[in-house]
C-alpha cells in the first residue's frame, strides 16, 4: 500500500495545525468500502527513549481472524510528542510499514483517533486521506469530546460528541473493561466503523486488529508506546 497524496513533512507544529484545517475538508464519512476479506491494524512504538519510531502493521483475515502477514518499518524521531499531532510523529514510518505487504486489506484500523479530534484529522483520519483508503481510529482513551454513560452490554455505545455534532461512538466492546473511542477516518460511517470494530473482537476488550499491531510495535525489550518527549522539547 503506498500514500496517493503527499505533503511535506518537514513541518513546524503551527504548519501541522494548518495542515490539518486544510485537509479536514476532504474527508469522506460516507461509507466506500468494499467486500472485506482482511482487515489490518496499525500501531506504533518507540525504541532508544523515543528516538527511534517504529510502526507494525498486521494483516488479519476477515471475519476468521487468522494471522496473514505482518510488516515492521523504523525511522529516526523527528517530530516532537505533542498531542493533537501525532500524525506527523508517526505517519511517514507507518507509510513504510504499509509500502513492505504484499497483500492489501480492505480497512485498516488505527491506533488512535479519526474525526473524534479537535480539528478533525487524527491519525486515522490523516492516514485514509494519504492512501484514499478506508480507516477507522480506535483509541483506547479519548482524546477530545464528551459523552455520557455507557451501558455494559458489550456491543453498547453513547455518543462522542463536540456540542451537537457527533464525532464517535464511546464503545464497550466487553463487560466490566473501560470502552473503547471510535471514530470513523476516511471512507467509512461510524455506524459501519462501529460493526467491524465489534466484528474484530473476540474475548479481550481490544480488536485483533489492534492486538497484534501493538504486540509487534511495542513489546521486544527497550520498546515504550509512548515515551515522554526529549528534554528541550
Amino acid at each position: 500500500m503506498r500514500a496517493k497524496l503527499e505533503h511535506p513533512w518537514n513541518l513546524n507544529p503551527t504548519q501541522a495545525i494548518a495542515l490539518q484545517r486544510q485537509w479536514r475538508s476532504r474527508l469522506s464519512l460516507v461509507d466506500r468500502v468494499d467486500p472485506v476479506r482482511r482487515v489490518a491494524g496499525v500501531d506504533v512504538g518507540f525504541e532508544q527513549d523515543g528516538g527511534v519510531t517504529r510502526a507494525a502493521v498486521a494483516v488479519l483475515s476477515y471475519p476468521e481472524l487468522a494471522l496473514l502477514e505482518t510488516a515492521v518499518a523504523r525511522r529516526p524521531t523527528s517530530f516532537p510528542y505533542i498531542p493533537g499531532l501525532l500524525s506527523f510523529r508517526e505517519l511517514p514510518v507507518v507509510l513504510d510499514a504499509l509500502a513492505q505487504l504484499a497483500l492489501t486489506p480492505e480497512l485498516l484500523l488505527c491506533d488512535g483517533q479519526g474525526i473524534a479530534h479537535p480539528r478533525r484529522l487524527g491519525i486515522a483520519a490523516h492516514l485514509g486521506l494519504l492512501l484514499d483508503h478506508p480507516t477507522i481510529g480506535v483509541g483506547k482513551t479519548r482524546l477530545f469530546g464528551a459523552h455520557g454513560p455507557v451501558p455494559e452490554t458489550p456491543g453498547a455505545w453513547t455518543p462522542l460528541q463536540d456540542g451537537d455534532e457527533i464525532i464517535g461512538a464511546v464503545l464497550r466492546t466487553r463487560a466490566g473493561t473501560q470502552p473503547l473511542y471510535i471514530s470513523a477516518g476516511h471512507h467509512i460511517s461510524l455506524e459501519t466503523a462501529i460493526r467491524f470494530v465489534m466484528g474484530c473482537c473476540t474475548r479481550y476488550r481490544l480488536p485483533e486488529t489492534t492486538r497484534w499491531a501493538h504486540r509487534l510495535a511495542s513489546t521486544d525489550a527497550g520498546v515504550c508506546k509512548n515515551p515522554p518527549p526529549h528534554p528541550g522539547r
